[in-house]
């Protein structure tokens, strides 16, 4: 007796779609990996209320570029003396950061998806903070989110583990220990307790699975940098 025809109903499209299920899945790797999820996915607004655990993480930290030294004036965007604003270096500095994220050859770290930096007003951190990250803004064609003032870290560490990931946040290297403790990473370790009195370093902080890990890789953008 001949084999009756397969039929394509219901039931058999589901048993296929979780089939193949995995194979979709497979190969999400590297910068994929960081991509918000599509609305409706659990852990997004508007999901369904299915309990999930603190969704993955990377938050990179960098240092503002090089201020001026004791007795030294700084430049502003428009090369007018400005001392709250980057040295010359720091200035080089800023223009070769976007260096090291893709497309760049030989970078080594994901293309941030958001960019903090410090903002408020009456200090010289947000400032440079800002000018910093200014060139790499460009160059990514995103905003720099500048809503929150060295010392609202609790505050900052809330809004950029919702925003898209990957993450750089631009800061006042005294407020980046507060950073650390308001992730809740200030005793993985190796870890340091404080930023070192360097500008040549990214501090990178990935969350799986609700653990975080920590590790720390040099710059290599300027002659001198270590």
């Amino acid at each position: 007796m001949p084999e009756a025809p397969a039929r394509s109903g219901p039931r058999r499209r589901a048993v296929l779609a979780a089939a193949l299920a995995p194979l979709a899945g497979a190969g999400c790797t590297g910068e994929a990996a960081w991509r918000t999820p599509a609305p409706g996915a659990p852990g997004t607004p508007g999901a369904p209320s299915t309990p999930v655990g603190p969704r993955d993480a990377l938050v990179m930290v960098i240092r503002h570029a090089e201020k001026p030294y004791a007795g030294g004036v700084g430049r502003d965007a428009q090369g007018e003396d400005d001392p709250g604003s980057l040295a010359g270096r720091g200035w080089r500095r800023a223009e070769r950061l976007p260096r090291l994220f893709p497309p760049a050859p030989g970078s080594s770290l994901p293309r941030p998806a958001a960019v903090f930096a410090a903002g408020g007003k009456g200090a010289a951190a947000p400032a440079r903070c800002q000018q910093t990250v200014a060139a790499l803004a460009t160059a990514l064609r995103t905003p720099v989110r500048a809503e929150f003032a060295v010392g609202a870290e609790a505050a900052l560490v809330q809004a950029a583990l919702a925003a898209p990931m990957p993450v750089l946040v631009c800061w006042e290297h005294s407020g980046i220990p507060r950073l650390t403790r308001a992730l809740g990473a200030d005793m993985v370790p190796g870890t340091p307790a404080t930023w070192p009195d360097r500008h040549d370093l990214v501090w990178i902080f990935t969350r799986r699975r609700g653990r975080w890990s920590f590790r720390e890789l040099p710059q290599h953008l300027l002659p001198g940098d270590v």
